[in-house]
């Protein structure tokens, strides 16, 4: 082979001009790290929501007890892992990412009955090359 079928990806591309780890993204909030919970779930691997995902099927204060239905944010964050794992347990063909549906009370101020929400799952590399899980809402990369 010649040389020139040996060039590095920086060869090719030019040398990296920004980068964003995952653990960046969780210090700065842009993830929310649900490892603890996540591994009593039975992920074997790191799992973080995106601050989306977490602000629409996590988050739940006391003013949204008082306004709409009693609940509380580890509840609602052990239904999203519950059903995350599920699907990860029940999908019928490989690949690194699904969607999977759960059923939370949305958090409008008002609502008392849950409704049916997206969610996907994705798997890829985190910082070290690593499995890490990630949850998002479909919209979101």
């Amino acid at each position: 082979m010649k040389n020139s079928e040996h060039k590095s990806l920086e060869d090719v591309f030019g040398p990296v001009v920004a980068s964003y780890s995952r653990a960046q993204a969780i210090e700065d909030g842009v993830l929310i790290d649900v490892t603890a919970m996540a591994r009593e779930a039975g992920f074997k691997w790191p799992v973080a929501l995106t601050h989306t995902a977490w602000c629409d099927c996590v988050a739940w204060t006391e003013r949204d007890n008082r306004f709409q239905v009693h609940q509380d944010e580890s509840g609602r964050l052990w239904d999203v892992l519950f059903m995350a794992f599920y699907a990860i347990r029940t999908a019928t063909a490989p690949g690194d990412r699904l969607l999977f549906s759960l059923y939370r009370v949305p958090k409008d101020g008002h609502s008392t009955e849950a409704g049916e929400v997206s969610l996907k799952l994705m798997v890829g590399p985190g910082d070290a090359g690593e499995p890490v899980v990630t949850i998002m809402l479909p919209s979101e990369d």
